[in-house]
């Protein structure tokens, strides 16, 4: 529709989780560099957190391509389940097992022993479970036992965990403080935090669609970044339909005009761009905060210095 218009090789703010169009905020950057190392170091629970259209997603696919293929990766997406043996069955569907007509006892015996196989090949196996928040008490107790197989022989099974805020809400509960305790490493993925991050980001996207970078007038930015919050998703709506606006409209740039309209059109439906953002922003900064004070009362000064050596070691380690 637009592509043409304004000479895109692509649409530049789609929402699928594309790793090529990740853009690479400082927040993002140390969340990538924990997932990688964590990966390298094998570390039984990785947790990765933030807000819906953070880019949490985008950012696992990304990891995901630059693993090693000999490391064997099962990704959960559905964790609304009705019990854990259900689970268990998405489990093994991720891995390409063998599900059909088992119990719990029997699915829980069909992944140890795929576990210490591909152990004794030299495969690493790794289990990604997205939206984690929905799993609840009980399933992340049963999913710590699950990994008591881990002292067995070795490390057989690295988990990591991405989820909403509520995840942190979650594991904070006294019930899981022995699930808690064998966090590794984890971060939370907050929005882009200025002006600057959102034209940066919306820049780094038009660039990458083959389009005009200055193509958004300067002025247009703050705009967006007030009425989004910073967050991606939010921002990849309200651009693409300000340049559909401004296609309707046959104009070369994207000024404060047209994204006002866009935001007062959003406001007037469902959409969560314009007034709604300010109460969010809020609620948000609340959460941040509570999830850095989480972070803070779990590791020692000597551990936040070592968490600098862990991403310099995973920068490097991407630079191979």
């Amino acid at each position: 529709m637009y592509e043409a218009f304004y000479n895109f090789d692509r649409q530049p703010f789609t929402n699928i989780p594309d790793p090529e169009l990740l853009y690479m905020s400082p927040q993002h950057k140390r969340a990538l560099s924990i997932l990688q190392y964590a990966l390298m170091a094998r570390a039984g629970f990785c947790v990765i957190t933030g807000d819906v259209g953070a880019g949490k997603t985008t950012l696992l696919r990304s990891v995901l391509q630059s693993l090693d293929a000999n490391v064997e990766v099962g990704l959960v997406s559905n964790t609304q389940c009705d019990s854990f043996e259900e689970f268990l069955r998405w489990i093994l569907l991720a891995f390409d097992l063998d599900q059909k007509d088992q119990s719990k006892v029997e699915l829980y015996d069909t992944f140890v022993k795929y576990l210490i196989e591909q152990y004794d090949k030299g495969h690493p196996v790794t289990l990604i479970i997205d939206e984690a928040q929905h799993l609840g008490y009980k399933y992340l107790e049963q999913l710590r036992m699950l990994s008591n197989v881990n002292t067995e022989k070795g490390l057989l099974l690295q988990t990591i965990l991405v989820g909403q805020p509520e995840l942190w809400d979650l594991l904070r509960r006294p019930e899981l403080e022995q699930f808690a305790q064998r966090i590794s490493y984890d971060y939370f993925l907050a929005p882009l935090e200025n002006t600057q991050l959102t034209q940066e980001y919306v820049q780094y996207r038009l660039e990458k669609a083959g389009g005009d970078t200055d193509l958004f007038q300067q002025d247009t930015y703050s705009v967006i970044w007030e009425a989004t919050g910073g967050v991606p998703r939010l921002i990849n709506l309200l651009c693409d339909t300000a340049l559909v606006y401004g296609y309707a409209e046959q104009k070369e740039v994207i000024d404060n005009e047209i994204v006002m309209q866009v935001i007062k059109d959003k406001e007037r439906s469902f959409s969560p761009i314009g007034k709604k953002q300010l109460s969010a922003r809020k609620g948000r900064s609340r959460r941040s905060a509570a999830a850095e004070e989480q972070r803070e009362s779990s590791q020692a000064s000597e551990d936040v210095r070592t968490l600098t050596t862990i991403e310099r070691a995973a920068l490097k380690l991407r630079d191979r």
